[in-house]
């Protein structure tokens, strides 16, 4: 669907094509009563700050960011922008599929037994990036524009993207796989009534262990994490324009009310906004 331009410009409009379902669109043109949790995405992420400037938490570092600036966020970073001082602010932020990248990246001649191979760069005023991004908006959000197009507009830039973002070096460590081990069973198990005990046999570890480390590794509780999830999830049923009350509790909610306060809190929209 071609991205909406709502009448307000805090409401977020949403680009998405069903040909296309490797590669989400968000933009917003006042973001000053946008405000975010830290939150996670399964996806890749990157956004182009069209104007203003506003608070960007990646990890551990937070930073201003300002228009023609371009932020980067890894699969599982927990991250958050949000305005500063109510001033105004602009972007658009593309969700790319992570299994969609990595084949990308094992195209452009990394070793197939890598997984995805995560970026060092969280910020950066590369011109080439921003215009870039900026570009592929126009290309998609195109209503004349074919799906060859629009596919080739995708892979090129994100192929150029990867030259010029440097890959992390990948440090596999047992203590991050026993973990990762648990963020699978919390993922896959995310709409059930999980127990703490249940959660620590999946990575056979300690539940002191488990609260700390797990907060340390992914920036969030077992608890936040397995919400996180629970909204990752309506936002696929969603885009399916399933009806919300039955995705609320399909999800673990206890009804739509309280799938709405959660849902906005991570997303910065209501379902409905979502949903389109």
């Amino acid at each position: 669907m071609a991205a909406r331009s709502p009448k307000d410009p805090a409401t977020p409009s949403f680009w998405r094509d069903a040909a296309l379902p490797f590669i989400e669109v968000r933009e917003v043109k006042d973001g000053r009563k946008v405000c975010y949790a830290r939150h996670t995405h399964e996806s890749f992420s990157i956004g182009a700050i069209t104007g203003g400037r506003s608070g960007y938490l990646n990890g551990n570092g937070w930073e201003r960011v300002g228009a023609r600036m371009v932020v980067v966020i890894n699969p599982g970073d927990v991250h958050a922008c949000n305005p500063i001082d109510h001033e105004p602010w602009s972007y658009r932020m593309f969700y790319v599929d992570t299994g969609w990248l990595t084949d990308l990246q094992h195209a452009l001649g990394f070793r197939e037994s890598l997984g995805f191979q995560a970026f060092s760069t969280r910020a950066t005023s590369d011109a080439r990036l921003y215009a870039g991004l900026n570009q592929l908006y126009a290309t998609l959000t195109d209503d004349h524009a074919d799906h060859l197009k629009k596919e080739c507009a995708a892979v090129d830039y994100f192929a150029d993207a990867q030259q010029i973002l440097n890959p992390a070096p990948s440090v596999a460590k047992e203590g991050n796989r026993k973990l990762a081990y648990v963020a699978d069973y919390i993922r896959a198990n995310c709409t059930q009534s999980l127990k703490l005990k249940e959660i620590c046999a999946a990575g056979n570890l300690s539940e002191s262990y488990l609260i700390r480390a797990f907060k340390e590794r992914y920036g969030m509780t077992p608890h936040t994490y397995q919400v996180n999830c629970r909204i990752e999830y309506c936002k696929a049923q969603l885009k399916r324009r399933r009806p919300i009350a039955d995705v609320a509790v399909e999800a673990g909610f206890a009804d739509q009310a309280h799938l709405q306060r959660v849902f906005k809190q991570f997303v910065a929209a209501t379902p409905g906004q979502y949903r389109g």
